[in-house]
């Protein structure tokens, strides 16, 4: 049965000193999957108002958003609020399936291409998902001689949750791939990029997926507004099957609980925000996250709650888990 979401994302920037000029490159709208999800609404609310807005696709497929700021400011508030039909994925994605690794592998190295172009793409390395021989070897525990592909990489999405610390604390949206792996501690997106890394040192194809993850309030509290994250996992290129998710960070794979906001190499495809400034000086930011059934509230209502709220009255987000 599928499952219907409402996704608010709201971003605040607070500047030391006034931004004259600014060019932001938003990543915010979740994507079409067909098959798998559909954006029912989307509404994009931004403060100042920006003297341009424009959309396009990116290389990835990923609706981007470029928003030019021409007005003096001292805070920047952007409110992105979503409503999200997801649907079950395939039962064959959770068995022990698909082709021996290395075949896999082998397919993806070949020239003319034996496998799809998007899927060779996804085998390279890139910025921040190196490929490292210390991390082929680790790998290899999981995929031993003639293992199944899918079989292998649930074993490696074990292992990283199992000897991964996950620790808000321990890392940057800049930590580099080999410091997770010898301080065994980070967060989603660190696991992501070392799940990644290991699957690309083998040879084989995987991309960075961001999105959200419903969170569960404990029993008999309600559920806050503002206080979830946004979250990243992983898909893996299967040959029959296509691209299977596995969340290392939970150790599960992605059915009716994750929404997808876009995909790449990793988490510089994909950053929810990001631009160029001038002036401004230091700042500080703050995101918070709300993804709720939508059966539990409306999406105007929700919204209104959001938007109207006393900024002071932000609560801190938490982390993804």
């Amino acid at each position: 049965m599928s499952q219907r979401y409402h996704v608010i994302h709201e971003t605040l920037y607070r500047y030391a000193a006034p931004v004259t000029v600014a060019q932001h490159l938003l990543h915010l709208t979740p994507r079409d999957w067909p098959g798998f999800q559909t954006l029912e609404h989307f509404r994009l609310e931004i403060t100042p108002e920006p003297a341009a807005l424009a959309s396009r696709k990116d290389w990835f497929g990923n609706l981007s958003t470029r928003v030019d700021l021409r007005q003096p400011h001292e805070m920047l508030r952007i409110i992105a609020a979503s409503t999200v039909g997801v649907a079950p994925r395939p039962p064959a994605w959770r068995e022990a399936g698909g082709p021996p690794w290395e075949e896999v592998a082998a397919a993806l190295a070949q020239f003319p291409a034996a496998a799809p172009l998007d899927a060779q793409e996804f085998a390279l390395a890139s910025s921040q998902v190196p490929l490292l021989e210390e991390l082929r070897l680790w790998a290899l525990a999981s995929f031993t001689p003639r293992r199944p592909l899918l079989a292998a990489t649930r074993h490696l999405m074990g292992r990283i949750h199992a000897e991964f610390e996950f620790d808000p604390q321990a890392s940057t949206v800049s930590t580099p791939v080999a410091e997770t792996f010898s301080r065994r501690r980070g967060v989603c997106q660190d696991f992501a990029h070392l799940m990644l890394s290991a699957l690309c040192s083998l040879g084989l194809s995987a991309r960075y997926m961001s999105g959200y993850i419903l969170t569960h309030p404990a029993p008999g509290k309600p559920r806050l507004i503002g206080a979830d994250a946004s979250h990243a996992w992983v898909s893996v290129w299967c040959p029959g099957l296509g691209w299977v998710g596995f969340d290392p960070t939970n150790d599960l794979q992605p059915d009716l609980e994750h929404v997808v906001l876009g995909w790449g190499r990793d988490f510089g495809d994909v950053s929810p925000v990001r631009g160029v400034l001038l002036g401004g000086a230091s700042h500080e930011v703050e995101v918070q996250v709300t993804m709720m059934p939508a059966a539990q509230r409306g999406f105007d209502a929700l919204l209104a709650e959001v938007r109207d709220r006393p900024l002071e009255e932000t609560p801190p987000a938490r982390p993804a888990a």
